[in-house]
């Protein structure tokens, strides 16, 4: 049971790696934390001389966490408007236009 608990804390601390990456938001929190509670629950189960995987996934879970915490709260999305693209679009859209009058 002990080694199923750390697999799993393992792909879930991979998984909210991912979505860190990503531009998923605050999404990543959910893989994240069932990475540090699935690790603590591994840490439980060890003995003390077994405890040594579990605290490194625990670490990085943590570390994780704190990577996505500062990625939502201070990275800022934002939309910007592409004037050039709309002037090119009106632009093709009035030779269009011209080149259907010339064929009438």
């Amino acid at each position: 049971m002990r080694k199923l608990f750390i697999i799993l804390a393992a792909v879930f601390a991979v998984v909210g790696l991912v979505f860190a990456i990503l531009p998923m938001g605050s999404i990543a929190f959910l893989p994240i934390i069932l990475a540090i509670v699935l690790a603590l629950v591994a840490m439980w189960k060890s003995n003390d001389n077994q405890k040594k995987i579990p605290k490194w996934i625990l670490v990085i879970a943590l570390a994780i966490l704190v990577l996505v915490t500062v990625k939502v709260v201070f990275v800022k999305d934002k939309v910007v408007v592409d004037q050039q693209f709309i002037q090119e679009n009106v632009d093709s859209k009035e030779e269009a236009q011209q080149e259907l009058e010339g064929l009438e």
